[in-house]
């Protein structure tokens, strides 16, 4: 058996196809993991940029239909149905108390696990993955904006923009996130 095209065997042929490509893995599990880099999605809100942990973020939605809720802070946009599952929805700059999410082709819903379930986080474009070195990190600034300080720890400057860390876990866990009726 080579690897010239000659092979007597429909199982040699798939040995072959398996060696060339295992020939261009791009890297293994450890160099992938690559200890040290902290990975995130990437989001904006206004004209800020955010990142929240790779973990902390479950899936990423079109603005979906919403079912408005009565008695609810302007916050908490509506619930949605997804895949037979009743979700709040919140528009996370209205939390914030930087005005409201304008919803366009770019907006986005973070699904997020809090207690008891998902919410969705409506901001405004999503960037996708976004990763950041020990290094990085280390030049990281703290948070000014007090709307964002109980939710922000740090902002890592990137290229020519800071990107605010932003923890879903601080958010679902705040008082005031659980407690949306006016």
């Amino acid at each position: 058996m080579t690897d010239s095209g000659d092979y007597s065997t429909p199982f040699e042929t798939l040995i072959v196809y398996e060696r060339r490509s295992l020939a261009h893995v791009a890297g293994t599990p450890e160099q992938i993991d690559a200890p040290g880099l902290w990975r995130g999605i990437g989001f904006r809100i206004g004209t800020r940029r955010f990142a929240s942990s790779i973990a902390e973020v479950n899936e990423i939605l079109t603005y979906p239909m919403l079912t408005p809720v009565p008695g609810a802070k302007s916050w908490l946009l509506g619930i949605a149905n997804v895949r037979g599952n009743l979700v709040p929805v919140i528009d996370l700059r209205d939390f914030i108390g930087q005005g409201h999410c304008a919803v366009n082709d770019s907006t986005r819903v973070l699904m997020v696990r809090q207690q008891g379930g998902n919410a969705g986080l409506v901001v405004d474009e999503v960037f996708g993955q976004r990763s950041f070195s020990e290094q990085q990190r280390a030049g990281a600034l703290g948070e000014a904006d007090t709307g964002y300080a109980r939710f922000v720890g740090e902002n890592v400057p990137l290229g020519d923009s800071l990107w605010g860390l932003f923890s879903m876990v601080a958010l679902t866990r705040c008082p005031e996130f659980q407690q949306a009726a006016v």
